[in-house]
């Protein structure tokens, strides 16, 4: 009996890890993996994408800014510019287990030990939400920061998500 609440609550604490994962599809809920838009006015949205627990920032404004992309590719625009980048981050307040195996001397008795140690994060990271403001357009993209070509960009980022 005793034999089986070690892997017991180790299977427990792992199940804990299991989060959404960060994935290209809409946000089911509020404070769902995936992305939603919010139309401002014509040609102008603002477009939202929260990652899963452990999401790098960078792919997350990656997908955020695919979502730009096949917005205005579905809109009939050919470019878009982001007028306006917010990146919101939650601190990872998971709580951790460490474990760990050691050795020491003692003067002249010695003991031989091998040292091992880990952790593991049973909060399952940081979630990231990118937000970005687009104005959409037709025509030969401007030049300047932040206009992208929606077609460029769908097909460069489209097969690395």
């Amino acid at each position: 009996m005793k034999r089986l609440i070690v892997p017991a609550l180790l299977a427990m604490a792992l199940s804990a890890c299991a989060t959404a994962p960060t994935v290209y599809q809409p946000a089911a809920g509020p404070s769902a993996v995936g992305y939603s838009e919010y139309r401002i006015e014509p040609g102008r949205y603002r477009v939202t994408f929260r990652g899963g627990a452990g999401a790098s920032p960078e792919h997350v404004t990656d997908l955020a800014l695919l979502r730009a992309a096949d917005l205005a590719l579905a809109e009939g625009y050919d470019w878009f510019q982001v007028t306006d980048r917010f990146l919101q981050g939650q601190p990872d307040r998971g709580p951790r287990i460490g474990l760990g195996v050691g050795g020491a001397d003692f003067g002249r008795r010695s003991s031989v030990g091998l040292g091992v140690g880990t952790s593991f994060n049973l909060g399952g990271g940081p979630a990231v939400t990118a937000t970005l403001e687009v104005l959409m357009g037709r025509g030969e993209r401007p030049r300047g920061l932040n206009v992208y070509d929606a077609r460029g960009l769908r097909q460069s980022l489209g097969p690395r998500v």
